[in-house]
């Protein structure tokens, strides 16, 4: 599956800046006043995974596809954005479709970078972004309540559809995310967040956006975020997206002395992903031919024939065996020919759980 990621925050808190970063190209205007970004701004980026370049190093291919990320960019959100303030819900219905969502959070004083308030005061800035989701949502499933109480007087098996969405009303209504909602009909439950695309619902990963000097620090405002996303259960990445913007033109050697001077482990685009990964519990495994190498998502636990379905639905509906080769005996061996020799080559049928790292090849006939 591809990995799609919304970008929200506050205005001016560094939103644009940090898809700038994160997309690699400088595709989003970025300015000092609200509601510059109208349209979203949207960016395709491939996944790092050094497995993928090692992978075609080793068979001697000349293309090496790397999964995908989408980043959707949209304005930043104020008081009454679900009502339509600043054109929010607008905006709001733009991330519906993304899996996850990265919070951008003002850590940082800049009297010459205006903010709502008189200064950045993350617990209260993060609260005015996570309520306008939860009015969102609630109007959401407002409209589905009035729909299914129509709805049942002709169908008296839609009933226990309404309850479940009067009881999760309820849920919201008290300032609760979706995602913390637990109920007994849990597949009715799936099947009502899979259709109203909950926003509240998606995993968020707070992106604690500090000034050139707090990389190498755990400053007040990053402190204020850790805690409130310890209490949410929610990840934190704190970068700085000035600096990871002019990184973008640098290569590879350069970023990395770059990070180091600045005292980050690692750039803001990497610790995203793999918050996102671990968030969607997603893993990676890779096919091979003449040709090229390529990488796929899916999440743990996929079975094998439906991680061949993400590659052609046909894979999936002639799926006859798969020949598997974990990523770290493929690297030790070299091949194909040499991993088969060792008797390490394994045959998988559809109930096979694929692994993370796994090159496998699918046989297949339709």
């Amino acid at each position: 599956m591809a990995l799609s990621v919304g970008i929200v925050g506050l205005p001016n808190v560094g939103k644009s800046t940090t898809f700038n970063a994160l997309s690699g190209a400088q595709n989003a205007q970025v300015a000092n006043f609200p509601f510059t970004t109208i349209n979203p701004n949207r960016a395709i980026v491939p996944l790092p995974d050094p497995r993928v370049d090692k992978l075609a190093d080793l068979v001697h291919v000349p293309n090496r596809i790397h999964a995908t990320v989408e980043f959707v960019d949209i304005a930043g959100l104020v008081r009454g954005a679900s009502k339509g303030e600043g054109l929010g819900n607008q905006f709001l219905d733009q991330i519906r479709t993304t899996d996850a969502l990265v919070h951008v959070v003002r850590c940082f004083d800049d009297p010459n970078v205006v903010h709502i308030s008189e200064r950045p005061e993350p617990r209260e800035d993060i609260e005015i972004v996570n309520i306008e989701l939860a009015l969102a949502d609630l109007g959401q499933l407002e409209r589905k309540i009035e729909r299914l109480g129509s709805a049942v007087k002709g169908d008296k098996k839609l009933q226990p559809v309404l309850d479940l969405a009067q009881r999760l009303r309820g849920h919201l209504q008290a300032g609760k995310p979706v995602s913390s909602f637990k109920d007994t009909d849990s597949e009715s439950l799936h099947s009502l967040v899979e259709e109203l695309r909950f926003l509240t619902s998606k995993p968020v990963i707070y992106a604690a956006n500090v000034d050139e000097t707090g990389l190498g620090e755990n400053n007040p405002y990053v402190q204020a975020v850790r805690q409130t996303a310890a209490e949410q259960g929610a990840e934190v990445v704190v970068l700085c997206a000035r600096l990871e913007e002019e990184m973008i033109s640098m290569n590879e050697a350069d970023r990395r002395e770059f990070m180091e001077l600045a005292g980050a482990e690692c750039c803001g685009l990497d610790q995203v992903i793999r918050k996102g990964f671990e968030a969607l519990d997603l893993i990676s495994f890779f096919t091979k031919n003449e040709n090229e190498v390529r990488a796929w998502n899916v999440r743990r636990g996929t079975l094998a024939h439906k991680a061949a379905g993400t590659i052609h639905t046909d894979l999936e509906r002639g799926f006859i065996r798969a020949e598997v080769i974990p990523y770290d005996e493929f690297v030790q061996y070299g091949s194909d020919a040499a991993v088969k020799a060792h008797g390490l080559m394994r045959l998988e049928g559809k109930e096979f759980p694929v692994q993370d790292g796994d090159v496998i090849y699918f046989r297949f006939n339709v």
